[in-house]
């Protein structure tokens, strides 16, 4: 076994003696050590219970005839670092999650892995380090928080941040807020929505590496997610003895299946640049060509919360993902005899159907002919774009104004409610990058002001959106400003057209101009320049490269 390099021979008699100091017995130390990265905090909702969720691991860890050793990793909070200098790490958080995991489990010798994460981009960091190292690994998440209810209606917390657009266009009343406030997380889970935490755990099933239900079964329901991590612990024992690593199941027809299934369902935007790091440690390459050719082949058959009025419990009662993927196989997009941790895609799928045609529908009769997700190219986005397409109401597929500009999110939050945005502007928001930002800030606080403002605007960034976003806002533009890419040399006034149908971006500018400006453009001055952040915009790379460490 793997861990024999920490407790077999004479010259391991110290290590041996440090594991009974904490109660190992010899017994213990004579099966597989299998680690549990347990991502447990008292700042995120997703992962307050994790704890019970880590006891049931440790059981079924037990039960498989492995002993369990459990490991903390840290996790922030999108929505709590949301509009303000603390989204700038909840990216740059991925590859320190992934790195402290590598860390432990190099260092200590476990034969294989359960990771327990529920939000954003621990999610991603998790998968990244289990690529990296090639260990038998089983992921099991806390599952999603169920709706709220406010006056007979579901909420979640993007229903939250449109609120505040709402208050500050006199729509609804402090009174009114407060009480939507109380109602919009009734619970521990990753919030409610098909937002980027969500969409990660249900494509952490479309990759193989979590059990069926892993992305669906409500936190609340306690013992089906008691039951789920049991049975993930005994797994990873199981997987050790096999000696079946990730590398084994992340390959790029488990990372095909993956995108068709984000396009199915119309996940979170920052899926993309999430898939595309996961490969990358994999040794794959997902250049975004390969996103857009799956999407013209995916009809959209899920919509869910921010794009539409269901949540995650509805999926999981429909079905959940294996139902999902035994109607996308329909189309011949779902490779079968990729592996997952627990046999093939097919011998998955074998007993899954679809329970509620009005929450899953039928690839014939979908709500979209392509997937949720468009890649946009042009001008202004040489190396490619990203939008939600699934969250933006018909009559913004095609839209043109005038670009209003903002050199990061605070002067454009600003603007907004200063009411200097009005109907048909498109607001650019740059120098909000991996580099420029850094840690490429999300934008749900302008998004959702907007949105509750009812403002008819696009919104373009070389930041990105959160899963709670919707309408015409379009991120990951590549390169970015900060790298001198084209939206640095956009100016107050120019008009600026998207075709989203025709995956177009454009500035009304001749190349003779674009090369023009840039020959008198200035390279902002980074805004942060000491510390991991000013560490991390040194070394990570494009969004379209999945803006990993290099």
């Amino acid at each position: 076994m793997r861990s024999d390099i920490v407790k077999k021979g004479s010259t391991r008699t110290a290590h041996r003696a440090l594991f009974y100091a904490m109660g190992y017995s010899p017994e213990d130390l004579e099966k597989p050590l299998i680690g549990i990265v347990n991502s447990f905090n008292d700042i995120i909702p997703g992962h307050i219970h994790l704890r019970d969720i880590t006891e049931a691991v440790k059981l079924g860890v037990a039960s498989g005839g492995g002993t369990p050793v459990e490991f903390p990793s840290i996790g922030i909070c999108d929505g709590i670092a949301m509009g303000h200098d603390g989204m700038r790490y909840p990216l740059a958080s991925r590859e320190l999650i992934a790195d402290s995991i590598e860390a432990m489990a190099s260092a200590h010798g476990f034969d294989g892995l359960v990771m327990i994460p529920n939000c954003d981009k621990i999610i991603p960091g998790m998968l990244m380090s289990a690529a990296r190292l090639n260990i038998p690994t089983v992921v099991v998440s806390g599952g999603p928080m169920l709706a709220g209810r406010y006056q007979g209606q579901d909420i979640s917390v993007s229903n939250m941040f449109e609120a505040a657009g709402k208050f500050e266009a006199g729509k609804i009343t402090e009174e009114d807020l407060q009480s939507m406030e109380m109602a919009a997380c009734p619970g521990c889970g990753s919030c409610a929505g098909l937002f980027t935490a969500n969409t990660m755990n249900c494509l952490t099933e479309a990759l193989g590496m979590g059990l069926p239900g892993n992305g669906t079964i409500p936190a609340a329901y306690t013992g089906a997610r008691r039951m789920l991590a049991k049975k993930a612990g005994a797994l990873a024992v199981e997987l050790v003895r096999k000696d079946l690593k990730p590398c084994d199941i992340l390959t790029k027809q488990s990372f095909e299946n993956a995108i068709a299934v984000d396009m199915g369902i119309g996940g979170s935007s920052n899926s993309v640049l999430h898939l595309t790091a996961i490969a990358y440690e994999a040794g794959i390459n997902l250049p975004l060509s390969l996103f857009e050719e799956i999407s013209s082949k995916v009809t959209y058959i899920v919509k869910l919360s921010p794009g539409g009025t269901h949540h995650l419990q509805d999926l999981n009662e429909a079905g959940g993902i294996p139902a999902v993927m035994k109607e996308l196989s329909k189309l011949g997009v779902i490779h079968g005899d990729a592996l997952t941790v627990s046999g093939t895609v097919t011998e998955r799928l074998a007993n899954s159907s679809i329970k509620q045609e009005g929450i899953i529908r039928s690839v014939e009769a979908p709500y979209r002919q392509t997937g949720g997700i468009a890649v946009l190219n042009g001008n202004l986005a040489p190396d490619g774009a990203i939008i939600k397409e699934s969250a933006v109401a018909e009559d913004m597929l095609v839209f043109s104004g005038p670009a209003k500009v903002f050199n990061s999110e605070d002067e454009a939050i600003e603007a907004i409610i200063g009411h200097q945005v009005i109907d048909g502007d498109v607001v650019v928001i740059r120098y909000e990058g991996p580099k420029g930002g850094p840690g490429m800030k999300e934008m749900l606080n302008p998004t959702a002001i907007i949105t509750g403002m009812g403002l008819r605007v696009a919104l373009l960034t070389d930041g990105r959106f959160s899963g709670a976003t919707r309408g015409a806002c379009i991120g990951h533009v590549s390169p970015e400003a900060m790298d001198g890419g084209p939206l640095a040399l956009v100016q107050n006034g120019d008009l600026i057209s998207i075709d989203i149908p025709k995956r177009q971006l454009n500035v009304n500018l001749t190349e003779e101009e674009l090369q023009a400006r840039r020959s008198y453009w200035i390279k902002p001055e980074p805004k942060v320049k000491s510390g991991y952040l000013a560490r991390y915009a040194r070394l990570v790379t494009s969004a379209n490269l999945g803006a990993v460490l290099k």
